[in-house]
């Protein structure tokens, strides 16, 4: 065995072993090199307009972010501060309204009774309670791990790309450039449709709230922005507080958010994003779907929000190493054989 297969043996064992071991670290490491992606992006564009250094250019970049969230804040910071205590306000009450409309039904007491705070604190709502926190403070930790990661990954690319090549074999390695160059342009391109399907998602709920007049449209369109992030579950979590807010209103203003949300999303789903996808990334949307079922059941809300990106990266490396580099030299070599008689 040549030495070239030993070390595209060894570091495919690599990546077997600590997918087995331990996949979730995995998802963690994997969501660390996308944010690294966004600041390599965003500080690409302003070496390109500054000629500023590559660490300058991202500190700029993140600094501008920064100021940009900043001034956002003062601006809409009144009204979405008044908008958020509004919300915190009539959660309780829209709640309550929906108690009295559960309670009416055969059925009701029996529900209510289940969901009970009683209930919930003590046994096993205790240890569900328990496992809350814990995902909470791990979810924060982990948000914490990938700051890091990106932000060391976009500062200093190259020593990591090195480390990986350098298990490569010398006569793979200018390939191997050429694949992670492939895999960090998809990324890229992924990430610029996923930010512009989230402001689409954003700007068009809280236009849909704010003509039927639900009150607190412009919260409820960041909220359905920034979930809209996380596929099939972001687009339900993100339409419940307005949904509670429309119960005390009757189920004809219900049954209007449920239209908006569900015309939202269907522009998003069937128009906007598959639009964005297909010519950025050629993302075949039963791919997608499957991605999203197969690690949203293995890896949870994590794995589902990292689904389709995985997805895009796994098509790459599938484009990338096994068609051309393996699949269609077979026919270079059938082809020089054929000449050969």
């Amino acid at each position: 065995m040549t030495r070239r297969k030993i070390s595209l043996f060894v570091l495919g064992g690599i990546f077997v072993l600590l997918t087995l071991l331990a996949a979730d670290v995995l998802l963690v490491i994997f969501a660390g090199i996308l944010f690294g992606v966004l600041l390599s992006g965003g500080g690409g564009l302003i070496a390109r307009f500054t000629g500023l250094g590559r660490g300058w250019s991202i500190g700029a970049f993140i600094l501008l972010v920064l100021l940009a969230f900043g001034g956002a804040f003062t601006a809409f910071a009144p009204a979405a501060a008044e908008q958020f205590d509004e919300l915190t306000r009539q959660l309780p009450e829209a709640f309550s309204s929906l108690r009295d409309r559960i309670a009416t039904f055969s059925w009701g007491d029996q529900l209510l009774s289940r969901l009970a705070p009683s209930r919930l604190l003590s046994g096993e709502g205790g240890g569900m309670a328990a496992t809350a926190v814990t995902s909470t403070f791990g979810a924060l930790g982990n948000a914490v791990i990938i700051l890091f990661i990106g932000l060391y990954g976009a500062i200093n690319p190259g020593l990591y790309r090195g480390g990986l090549r350098a298990l490569l074999a010398p006569s793979l390695r200018p390939r191997a450039e050429e694949v992670m160059d492939e895999v960090g342009s998809t990324l890229a391109s992924w990430l610029g449709a996923q930010l512009i399907s989230m402001t689409v998602v954003g700007v068009l709920t809280w236009l849909g709230l704010w003509l039927i007049g639900i009150p607190l449209a412009f919260i409820l369109g960041l909220i359905a922005a920034l979930l809209a992030f996380v596929p099939n579950i972001g687009p339900v979590l993100a339409a419940a507080p307005a949904l509670l807010l429309a119960v005390p209103d009757g189920m004809n203003v219900v049954g209007m958010v449920v239209a908006v949300y569900l015309l939202v999303q269907t522009v998003e789903s069937y128009f906007v994003t598959p639009m964005i996808q297909q010519e950025r990334v050629s993302l075949p949307p039963a791919l997608i779907i499957s991605s999203q079922l197969l690690f949203g059941v293995l890896f949870g809300l994590l794995g589902l929000a990292l689904a389709t990106p995985l997805a895009a990266l796994g098509l790459t490396l599938f484009r990338e190493v096994y068609v051309k580099d393996y699949l269609e030299r077979e026919s270079d070599s059938a082809t020089a054989m054929i000449g050969m008689r």
